[in-house]
């Protein structure tokens, strides 16, 4: 039997963008897809971690899922919804909302949990995925963000982090295989950094080498790895191991990416890759441009200029992004924010960031053999991002900054004297 479902990751919902609401573009977004729902009627959504863009989402962001489901369920009735908790969703909180969940036929998979007697809780994280008939066409491993707490020191299987990973892939994927037959699928939902994959800017700050899994995870016997957690769409090492990415770019060096939701297609009885596997892209469109501008100061001032000035967006949130990056050594104009802002038509476009990167001087681009280890002291500290400003050394400004350090320390002292 055939299944058909999307895969989705990574929505980020109630995400602040330069302290800029993204409500308009994730209504775009979630739009567009009841669209498709409605359109091609999958057997299921799979949302792969990450609904949430904070911990403690905002009322409108749960607002905007649960407004989703309710859309989503009217439109395909027999859909089912599986959605796993990312690193930044809060797995108890996205449980605690199971009843309303089957009111819509959606599951969630927040924890992975234990029995009493320290065993593995393996019927919460094995789903069945079913066909209008009601025949089960699927078994979905879910295995939301492992964190160590959740993972870690339950059996002799699970001593350290890589063992523990190890012990529940290979424990989830043998129970399945057992469930299964022949005509089912054998799907994984999983919320993960996996080797090989490609992170933008904004992702890099939390992810690390050392925490990314290794493909061989996923033995022959599954058919599709549905990933999130990486923003960019992409395939890791082989067709069957995806990340959906995205659905709006979550910073700027993601602007180029494009963005989709997975269609995907498997008929377990086929014997060849390409009759078992079919998948295609169905790319999202972009409800709010992004423009990136780089050069020296006078070639921004040009680029800015040639920006199209031929529209009126009333609503803020529908405004363009523009952001800005400068090359020189020498300080900004003290105006230099007002000068853009008098060209940037304000009605079309918002500047989210200004920022000036310094040019390397060539006695700056050598390598130095010499290595301070030592940390750096407040006043070193302060003249180091002084000059990389590019303002020149000011005695009276050294001694202004030496005077409140001197009051902060002394404040301290009287702080650690009362305690």
């Amino acid at each position: 039997m055939a299944v058909h479902f999307f895969h989705t990751s990574d929505w980020h919902l109630g995400q602040l963008f330069y302290n800029h609401a993204r409500q308009f573009e994730h209504e775009q977004f979630l739009t567009w897809l009841i669209q498709q729902i409605k359109q091609k009627q999958p057997h299921a959504l799979l949302i792969s971690g990450d609904i949430y863009d904070v911990i403690n989402p905002s009322s409108m962001a749960q607002k905007q899922l649960y407004q989703f489901l309710a859309e989503a369920h009217a439109v395909a009735p027999d859909m089912q919804t599986l959605m796993i908790a990312g690193n930044h969703d809060s797995g108890y909180r996205i449980e605690q909302i199971e009843p309303l969940l089957e009111k819509y036929n959606a599951k969630t998979v927040g924890l992975v949990r234990w029995h009493a007697d320290r065993s593995l809780d393996i019927d919460r994280l094995i789903l069945p995925i079913y066909n209008p008939q009601k025949d089960i066409v699927a078994w979905c491993i879910a295995l939301p963000f492992l964190r160590n707490a959740e993972i870690i020191g339950f059996n002799e299987h699970t001593q350290d982090s890589q063992s523990a990973i190890e012990y529940l892939h290979e424990t989830l994927i043998a129970e399945a295989k057992k469930r299964k037959t022949a005509d089912q699928a054998l799907i994984i939902m999983s919320h993960a950094h996996i080797q090989g994959g490609q992170e933008s800017d904004s992702e890099r700050c939390i992810i690390g080498n050392q925490e990314a899994l290794s493909t061989t995870l996923f033995d022959h016997g599954v058919d599709y790895v549905a990933l999130g957690h990486l923003h960019k769409p992409q395939q890791v090492s082989h067709p069957f191991i995806r990340y959906s990415g995205s659905p709006i770019p979550l910073s700027f060096s993601e602007k180029n990416y494009k963005h989709q939701v997975v269609d995907v297609h498997i008929n377990p009885t086929h014997n060849t890759p390409e009759q078992r596997f079919q998948f295609s892209p169905l790319y999202i469109p972009r409800s709010v441009a992004m423009h990136r501008l780089t050069g020296e100061l006078e070639q921004v001032m040009q680029q800015l200029k040639a920006l199209p000035s031929d529209k009126v967006i009333e609503n803020i949130e529908q405004r363009e992004y523009v952001d800005i990056e400068y090359h020189s050594n020498t300080a900004p104009p003290l105006n230099l924010r007002q000068q853009i802002e008098d060209i940037l038509p304000s009605e079309q476009y918002r500047l989210v960031r200004l920022s000036r990167k310094r040019l390397l001087a060539e006695h700056e681009g050598a390598t130095h053999s010499k290595i301070d280890l030592a940390p750096p002291t407040p006043a070193q500290l302060f003249a180091h991002i002084w000059q990389d400003m590019g303002y020149e050394n000011d005695a009276e400004v050294n001694a202004d900054f030496l005077t409140l350090l001197e009051e902060a320390e002394e404040k301290q002292r009287q702080n650690n004297a009362v305690q």
